[in-house]
């Protein structure tokens, strides 16, 4: 009998702890499960994030150091309106409004505060 994997969590590196804790909390809807220097782990429904402060040198916006992750979702547009008013307060540039994909899923695209891409999605 072979293990079943059930949760991916990812790493993701930021510049500013306290600016991503806010970001993922205020604007995507986590809540923070733990805290300690350098380091916090925020979840929503069954998804996790892991939040690891690198050097604030680090310039986490280059090409070669940007990273993304995809959520998977149900109701994927109902999610979209639920966030869209925080979303709506970001940059420009930031966030891709729910389109179709030629793979068959429905997705939203939000960068975060350190130019990471988190991809929404649901099967179309």
């Amino acid at each position: 009998m072979s293990g079943r994997m059930t949760q991916i969590t990812p790493f993701v590196p930021c510049t500013s702890l306290s600016a991503q804790i806010d970001f993922y909390r205020d604007v995507l809807g986590f809540q923070v499960g733990f805290q300690a220097d350098g380091y916090a782990f925020l979840n929503r429904d069954d998804v996790a994030v892991r939040l690891v402060q690198v050097w604030d040198s680090v310039d986490l916006s280059h090409p070669e150091r940007q990273n993304s992750f995809y959520i998977d979702v149900q109701g994927v547009d109902a999610l979209y309106a639920t966030l869209k008013p925080k979303l709506d307060t970001l940059a420009a540039g930031r966030v891709r409004a729910p389109f179709n994909q030629d793979y068959g899923q429905r997705e939203f695209h939000v960068k975060d505060e350190d130019c990471t891409l988190v991809f929404f999605g649901e099967s179309t």
